[in-house]
């Protein structure tokens, strides 16, 4: 399967839109953003969790990252809140449900296979002192990637340029970049070598970002 595949496009979704379609497990559901691959892929993935419904055990043979955005994510490994940033990399495993139920943002097979880094984060924990009306906490950063939070003020602006491309998953709030009005759940993918410039709603924004990575992007080795 592939969906919005062509990494040199820009690429806009409003997840509020996308209909929910049933994962191999009862109970878990799914939005698919990005895809290349069958049930092993190369995955960008809005997750929900119905209360008691648990997925399977199993290894992530090419990582996993994900943000709690409703609800709590539960594991052998604790309990995740709304907010928190997980990143479990290659050869780590679980066994993931939710008893409450919860809605995760996730990314399958999109790590540096040497990675060993495992690690949770509240993001808002992790942010800085505001600068023209917007607060940043860089999540992680490596050779290939930097994955940041940033919490924009009314009518701030950011404008980015990143080498490598970069994705936005609007957390919170709204913000406008070109021609496009972004909301709570839409996700924005540009190509290496176009610019973000948006400029946050009047409420404001609460923004997930991933740069650089996409030039790495390839299928799952299976």
């Amino acid at each position: 399967m592939e969906l919005n595949a062509d990494f040199s496009q820009r690429v806009v979704v409003h997840s509020d839109q996308v209909d929910w379609q049933a994962s191999p497990m009862p109970g878990v559901d799914r939005r698919m953003l990005d895809r290349i691959g069958g049930e092993v892929a190369r995955a960008t993935t809005i997750v929900r969790y119905a209360p008691d419904s648990h997925f399977s055990a199993h290894t992530h043979t090419g990582g996993e990252e994900f943000i709690v955005l409703d609800g709590v994510f539960q594991d052998e490994h604790g309990d995740f809140p709304a907010g928190t940033y997980v990143r479990n990399p290659p050869t780590t495993s679980h066994t993931p449900g939710s008893e409450p139920g919860c809605v995760i943002f996730v990314k399958l097979w999109q790590f540096e296979m040497d990675d060993r880094n495992q690690f949770r984060k509240d993001m808002a924990d992790e942010l800085g002192a505001k600068k023209n009306g917007i607060a940043t906490a860089t999540l992680h950063r490596d050779r290939f990637e930097t994955v940041t939070y940033r919490h924009l003020d009314a009518g701030a602006s950011l404008s980015l340029s990143e080498t490598g491309g970069m994705e936005v998953l609007m957390i919170d709030g709204s913000m406008t970049e070109g021609d496009d009005d972004l909301r709570k759940g839409s996700w924005l993918r540009l190509p290496e070598g176009a610019p973000l410039n948006a400029v946050a709603g009047p409420g404001g924004a609460k923004v997930w970002m991933k740069a650089g990575h996409l030039p790495h992007a390839k299928p799952p080795a299976v």
